[in-house]
């Protein structure tokens, strides 16, 4: 009896810190949504406007590394067994050296990216190549937003030391202060710059510091504060970057046939990239506040319950985690799919923006959302592993589903170009497909050494899921119908309308869950 109420304890605080993290990061990604209406009025989906997507989503992506992906999943379990096994001097002098290693490291490639910047454009935007103004203009903004890879990479470094002592609140705000400069640069200091995109460029750069300063006292309260030191040879060094090299990769596949998406929308018609981005970043909303909130608490679980021994415990933890993603997923991708102009028009449709570029963003936003059940997914199955400090497996999945994602590309690329001028969504649809195949990957492996084994109830779960999300379809159907007139609609009407439905949604799918029989002491109890 005490055995199981210790365990529902458990759970209960895992909820709770779950939803502690849900509710930061859902307020960093509602100003991220203000951003990204903010940067649409500004730039639209112009050239300019797809120079500075490039040069912010370089270090952006390789942010997702370090902040959310691989470095979290490896550092976090070296550091949990540390505080396992260790005093507190052991576990300090390990976060002085891996924050000297990482930050010398970064300094050297972020002063090589500066110097060398049209080689990183050639790289990453090759398309640009023939279009001289494009190239030079995005090169210059990659010399200002490089450097925010140093900044934001230990400011993610800081952020998996509080997640590790269970600080979760204020990693997950953080990034609230990115999108608060980028706000700022965009409607205070674009008047100043002849080029506005330029003034986002110096508003990347500035939340970097910002970032890095604000969680800088919450380490020197938990006694944390790193003194960085050149350890490389450190043992607990050597061991979170055995765990890294492989897991770069492996955790961020997804990431990375999104990079490529990029490279390869550069040879696609202006505006190709702008409308990837714009989509994307819907996409993104439920996977930041849900998915990465529930993989960020789990992680630092799963390591101590590996290094305790108790298996019982760790797929009971992975179930939990694995129930809470559908329990959201599932709605939010059908959701996502039937809402998708309506969204882009209500929240992008202003200034430079124009309803072509809508009706674009919303083919390729509804080909994200083909995968978001599975990118939601991924964020909690690779930490199955890298709590057990296994990076080879997610490896050698990582190779195939990017492999998988190149094939689809040019399978569903050069034909939807052709002959829809369509091809952004081919890019789209093959990365939603790879990600299938990864979660697929990574959830057989799970099984096979037998880290994973479901609890009971997993058919009737997914049949009130699916009972609810399709009463919700129903709803938000009916709903959009009668928004016909949206265009005409100034901003606020539309928001609230747009609110309106998606409330009406949301209360559908939670009225029919309970009334199919989902209780949350039930779910508490996984």
């Amino acid at each position: 009896m005490s055995g199981a109420l210790a365990g529902e304890k458990k759970a209960a605080g895992l909820l709770r810190s779950s939803a502690l993290v849900s509710v930061m990061t859902f307020l960093s990604r509602i100003l991220g949504l203000i951003r990204d209406v903010v940067i649409a009025a500004f730039l639209g989906a112009t050239a300019n406007a797809d120079c500075f997507f490039v040069a912010f989503k370089i270090p952006n992506f390789l942010r997702r590394l370090f902040a959310e992906g691989a470095f979290s999943q490896a550092f976090v379990p070296v550091l949990s067994e540390y505080r396992e096994r260790g005093d507190h001097a052991s576990v300090k002098a390990l976060v002085d050296r891996v924050s000297g290693v990482l930050g010398g490291i970064l300094t050297v490639v972020t002063a090589l990216a500066v110097v060398g910047a049209p080689v990183v454009t050639m790289i990453f935007a090759p398309g640009f190549r023939d279009d001289p103004t494009k190239f030079a203009l995005t090169s210059d903004m990659i010399r200002i937003t490089f450097p925010y890879l140093l900044l934001i990479s230990m400011t993610g470094f800081a952020g998996a030391v509080l997640n590790s002592f269970g600080r979760f609140a204020i990693p997950a705000f953080t990034p609230v202060l990115l999108n608060v400069c980028l706000i700022a640069a965009a409607v205070l200091m674009s008047p100043y710059f002849a080029e506005p995109a330029m003034a986002l460029a110096w508003g990347v750069l500035m939340a970097g510091v910002v970032q890095l300063t604000f969680q800088l006292p919450f380490l020197q309260r938990i006694h944390m504060l790193p003194c960085p030191r050149w350890g490389w040879k450190d043992d607990g060094v050597q061991r979170v970057v055995q765990l890294m090299i492989p897991a770069l990769f492996g955790v961020s596949v997804s990431q990375i046939n999104l990079l490529l998406d990029t490279v390869l929308a550069s040879f696609l018609p202006t505006g190709s990239i702008s409308w990837l981005y714009y989509s994307d970043r819907l996409v993104e909303l439920p996977l930041g506040v849900f998915a990465i909130a529930i993989a960020t608490v789990i992680l630092p679980k799963l390591s101590r319950l590996k290094a305790g021994g108790d298996e019982v415990a760790f797929a009971k933890t992975l179930d939990w985690g694995l129930r809470g993603v559908l329990l959201i997923a599932v709605p939010a991708a059908v959701a996502l799919a039937l809402l998708a102009e309506t969204i882009l028009t209500t929240l992008f449709q202003y200034g430079e923006l124009g309803s072509r570029d809508v009706g674009m963003a919303a083919l390729s936003l509804q080909a994200y959302t083909a995968g978001l059940i599975a990118f939601m997914l991924i964020k909690v199955l690779a930490p199955g592993f890298y709590a057990r400090q296994d990076t080879k497996t997610p490896v050698r999945i990582g190779i195939i589903a990017m492999v998988a994602n190149m094939v689809f590309n040019i399978a569903l690329v050069i034909p939807l170009h052709l002959y829809w001028q369509i091809g952004h969504v081919g890019l789209a649809l093959a990365t939603s497909i790879s990600a299938w195949i990864n979660a697929g990957l990574l959830y057989r492996g799970l099984r096979r050494n037998e880290a994973y084994r479901p609890s009971p109830g997993w058919w009737p779960f997914l049949a009130r899921v699916m009972l609810a999300t399709l009463t919700m379809a129903v709803v938000l159907w009916w709903g959009n119908s009668l928004l016909d007139q949206l265009l005409q609609w100034p901003w606020w009407q539309r928001g609230l309308a747009m609110l309106g439905l998606c409330l009406a949604g949301a209360l559908s799918y939670l009225i029919m869950l309970v009334a199919a029989g989902q209780r949350l002491a039930e779910f508490r109890g996984h």
